[in-house]
């Protein structure tokens, strides 16, 4: 795999959570580089849940690029009250969408981690080296540890393959 895919206006992206703070942002700058052929489906239109379905789509659309900013998000009380749902429903996601990035051979896929993966107390500025350095915080615990998952399992789907 490239370690830099040069990015055209008519590349296939998929940007996976283009509704969210991020993803809006991402589509926004793709947008701004006169991007044409982005690719993106509400959750009601794609369930990243659903792997058949994630198949389904990658297996019609093809995308060559892939941005992986869709996730289960949501507050302290929600992430509190509904930790089981946090880690399974972004476990999934990330797995569909890594796995079948790699499995319709995308150039490139981009996935997006959170400020919450590194420890608690870590000293600021973060650093990439703080990860998995010390206990996250307790309220968001369940989503920090899936997309930690999600790096590892990007980077054992990259060292790997």
């Amino acid at each position: 795999m490239p370690e830099y895919v040069q990015l055209s206006h008519s590349s296939k992206i998929f940007v996976a959570g283009h509704r969210g703070l991020v993803g809006s942002a991402i589509m926004r700058r793709l947008q701004s580089l006169g991007c044409h052929n982005v690719i993106v489906r509400s959750r009601s239109e794609l369930d990243l849940r659903d792997q058949w379905a994630v198949d389904s789509f990658f297996r019609e659309y093809h995308p060559e690029l892939v941005f992986l900013a869709a996730a289960k998000v949501g507050g302290i009380l929600a992430n509190s009250k509904r930790p089981a749902e946090f880690l399974y429903d972004n476990l999934v996601i990330q797995t569909n969408v890594i796995h079948n990035a790699w499995k319709h051979q995308v150039k490139k896929l981009l996935f997006l981690g959170s400020s919450c993966i590194y420890p608690r107390l870590a000293p600021q500025p973060i650093k990439e080296e703080y990860l998995l350095a010390g206990p996250l915080e307790s309220t968001n615990e369940h989503y920090a540890i899936a997309k930690i998952a999600g790096l590892k399992l990007a980077s054992a789907y990259r060292s790997q393959y």
